[in-house]
């Protein structure tokens, strides 16, 4: 029997080995330089098991106590494969058949992340979208789509006004709480709990910014700023709002006032408004409110005895978790928020609503930069598994999400368990030889990650070379390494595919097929039974 022979530029011995029944040269004969640890066996028992778990399934038509929805912002299909590898490699898999703590969840979907005006959205649409039932305008904030882009009449607002899902559970008398890696003023927690026009209107200065750029009179906007809005909600979401917790600690002090970390530092706010000191003021004091901005004083917080938790860690935007510092003076991981945050809320008999969202995914995204991307959205899995563990999943939703993707790809044909954020080295043709780089036309080396767009376009670095470099491992795993870019811009954009959606506990069956995004509110309300 005549096998075809691979042609390679080197000559292949011409002696030939007994493989059973078959004739094949020796060349041919040796182990595989790179493939898996399963057996032939394995993959008909992982099918097999995955069906009889399949069959196990059964609609979970309860009225679910709690929801929590999880949002990884920018975190696509293709974020997800790449940190599940990631992960998976860390632990000495080969990675590609390793699984995130919410991959494992029995219901997916796909969600059409499109808003009114835009193919390809921003947070602000996107959030709006999955906490009010209803799809809105490129930057604004949890009103409705007939908003005028600017409006800063607070009556106008008002009457635009879509109520949220965090609301409404406070409204039915549930615990409520926000956390995010970003500033809790940010686009993606904002939308739970403000409503505006422009979603940069994180503080009042900014406000007056637009006025003065616009020619209108200092203080004729009466729409308050986010940070403002935080602090000035409803009494229903008062008495709800247990937990707030991220960065952004600048817009919540005033200008007078230093920052207790970086006293070269001052508040941004013009309106002399110490929000912090109104958070504890406003919620029966110290002995019951708490407000933190450094991990010691998070460490100390007893969920048991705290009945309102503010936790402003960064001035800005909290700290990738490559760079986080996990000390005193640091501060907690979203795993640590996660678990603190529904220790307090499930104190509450009638249940609790909690958006956690992994904000820095995103910005990791945004600037070429893959490794710290992974390393979030790994740890955004991690602080999932925490409250899959702390909650029960017959009365528990918990739902998994993105509000948009980004333009990043898992391109090449590497090798099985070729390090994902290392050059791309394909399987040889002939068993036994080593793995090597693939090479480009020019013959250069690439990733297996890369961006369509952003700075890591060669010819915009330092070198200022339009030719591609030649790259070795140790820069492509460095963690600051920019992955190359099709396109030169300074910030990388997102991307308008669908994303996923994971759902386990009561409802979570009704995610399903592909959803418009807007769909993902009205799982959450059937649930809680609004």
């Amino acid at each position: 029997m005549k096998h075809p022979i691979v042609r390679k530029t080197c000559a292949l011995a011409v002696a030939f080995a007994v493989t059973g029944t078959s004739f094949v040269p020796a060349a041919f004969a040796a182990q595989p330089a790179t493939g898996g640890p399963e057996s032939v066996q394995d993959w008909w028992t992982g099918g097999q098991n995955f069906i009889r778990q399949g069959k196990q399934l059964y609609a979970n038509t309860r009225r679910a106590k709690n929801v929590i929805l999880f949002i990884g912002d920018g975190m696509g299909v293709s974020t997800v494969s790449a940190a599940r590898i990631f992960d998976g490699q860390n632990q000495g898999k080969k990675g590609e058949e390793h699984m995130l703590s919410f991959e494992t969840f029995p219901y997916v979907a796909l969600s059409k992340t499109y808003s009114w005006d835009q193919q390809t959205s921003d947070s602000a649409p996107t959030m709006t979208a999955m906490v009010t039932g209803y799809k809105g305008r490129e930057g604004q904030l949890s009103v409705n789509h007939t908003t005028t882009r600017g409006e800063c009449d607070a009556a106008v607002i008002a009457s635009k006004s879509l109520p949220t899902i965090l609301e409404q559970a406070a409204a039915a008398g549930k615990s409520t709480g926000v956390v995010s890696t970003a500033r809790i003023t940010h686009a993606t927690p904002a939308a739970t709990y403000a409503h505006t026009s422009v979603r940069d209107w994180e503080a009042d200065n900014n406000i007056r910014a637009f006025e003065a750029a616009y020619g209108l009179p200092a203080g004729s906007c009466t729409v308050k700023d986010i940070a403002a809005q935080l602090i000035d909600v409803s009494p229903a979401v008062r008495a709800s709002l247990k937990v707030a917790m991220g960065g952004g600690r600048s817009y919540f002090y005033p200008n007078s006032v230093f920052d207790p970390e970086n006293t070269s530092s001052r508040g941004v706010r013009t309106d002399g408004r110490h929000l912090p000191n109104e958070w504890v003021s406003t919620r029966g004091g110290a002995s019951s409110a708490k407000y933190v901005w450094n991990k010691a004083d998070f460490d100390a917080v007893n969920p048991a005895s705290t009945e309102h938790l503010l936790g402003l860690f960064e001035r800005s935007h909290m700290q990738y978790e490559a760079d986080r510092n996990n000390g005193p003076t640091g501060e907690p991981s979203l795993t640590a928020m996660t678990e603190k945050s529904i220790q307090m809320l499930k104190k509450n008999s009638n249940g609790f609503f909690l958006h956690v969202e992994a904000g820095r995914i995103d910005h990791a995204h945004h600037a070429g930069n893959a490794k710290r991307a992974l390393i979030d959205t790994v740890e955004f899995a991690k602080a999932i598994k925490k409250a899959y563990e702390m909650t029960d999943p017959n009365d528990t939703l918990i739902l998994v999400s993105a509000d948009h993707s980004h333009v990043f790809t898992i391109a090449g044909y590497p090798a099985r368990g070729n390090p994902i954020l290392g050059l791309v080295k394909e399987v040889p043709n002939v068993d036994g030889d080593p793995v090597e780089n693939a090479v480009d036309s020019l013959g250069l080396p690439y990733t297996t990650l890369g961006y369509a767009n952003g700075p890591g376009w060669r010819g915009s670095l330092p070198t200022n070379s339009a030719v591609r470099p030649t790259l070795t491992e140790a820069q492509t795993t460095a963690v600051d390494f920019l992955q190359e870019a099709t396109v030169p811009l300074g910030s990388e954009t997102h991307a308008g595919e669908d994303v996923a959606i994971y759902a386990s506990g009561p409802k979570a069956y009704l995610v399903r097929g592909v959803m418009e995004q807007n769909w993902i509110y009205h799982v959450m309300k059937e649930a809680f039974g609004f």
